[in-house]
């Protein structure tokens, strides 16, 4: 029995998909979340900036008393994860090998699609992995850079016309290369699941990179006897941006209003 709370971080609101699942899993656990949303998104950012970025995110976690650590960022998982296991003592679990195992095991054709931002298709972690465990497989990767100010934004639902817009442009590619499941290789990327599976139609599964790591998570503390025995579960939030916008879309993703609950920090202080 561990009553501490579970951390988790992205770069703005994408990693609330891997807290909502964490919550649908053990409700009774408390979470912090920090969303860097000063600095979103780190897709474009070169590596050096990544590692700079999410080790502050991490010592501002570690100011918490925290079991495990749930890196909520593609890009961040793909580029710096086995750094930042090394330098941290706490369990720090990253998205990229839970969902590619999700995506190697949900596909029937061995083609498979994968979005993610730019900084993680230039790093090839999820294909390295995807290599091993489907080796009779093919990755049709895409980067899909204007999908995370989509969501920031609050434009991910069907019907709007520049989202509908920006997923065909990216995603015709892989509905013509014939894939049959595609990993969302970003945490933002589920809030834009309506749209995504609109357009591809019935015979795709979709693979959610944060969900994926969140039931990794699960698991972990099941098998470590690390689960809370209380009722009593809290989950704060912390931006490095104003916290008004954030909650706003927070809470309708959600569909609870968190605005008593987000804290604005200097994130550079870390």
């Amino acid at each position: 029995m561990d009553n501490r709370p579970i951390g988790v971080f992205d770069s703005g609101l994408g990693g609330l998909t891997a807290v909502r699942e964490l919550h649908r899993l053990m409700p009774e656990e408390s979470i912090v979340y920090f969303g860097d949303t000063a600095r979103v998104p780190y897709g474009g950012r070169s590596r050096e900036a990544i590692i700079k970025y999410a080790r502050q995110d991490i010592a501002f976690l570690t100011t918490f008393d925290l079991k495990a650590i749930l890196i909520a960022c593609g890009t961040v998982s793909s580029t710096a994860l086995q750094l930042l296991q090394d330098e941290n003592d706490c369990p720090i679990f990253g998205v990229v090998e839970p969902a590619a195992r999700a995506a190697a095991e949900a596909s029937r054709n061995g083609r498979i699609g994968l979005i993610g931002t730019e900084a993680s298709i230039r790093s090839g972690a999820y294909e390295h992995v995807l290599a091993t465990l489907r080796p009779d497989g093919t990755v049709y990767a895409q980067a899909c850079p204007l999908f995370v100010p989509l969501v920031e934004n609050g434009r991910f639902r069907p019907g709007d016309p520049v989202a509908e817009l920006v997923v065909a442009e990216y995603l015709t590619p892989l509905k013509e290369a014939g894939i049959d499941t595609l990993v969302m290789g970003c945490t933002h990327y589920p809030l834009l699941r309506d749209v995504v599976s609109d357009f591809f139609g019935d015979g795709v599964t979709l693979i959610d990179a944060g969900g994926a790591c969140a039931r990794e998570v699960a698991d972990y503390l099941a098998e470590n006897d690390l689960l809370t025995g209380g009722t009593d579960s809290r989950r704060r939030y912390f931006v490095s941006d104003t916290a008004d916008s954030f909650a706003k879309l927070a809470s309708t993703f959600l569909g609870e209003s968190i605005s008593d609950r987000v804290e604005q920090i200097d994130i550079t202080v870390y």
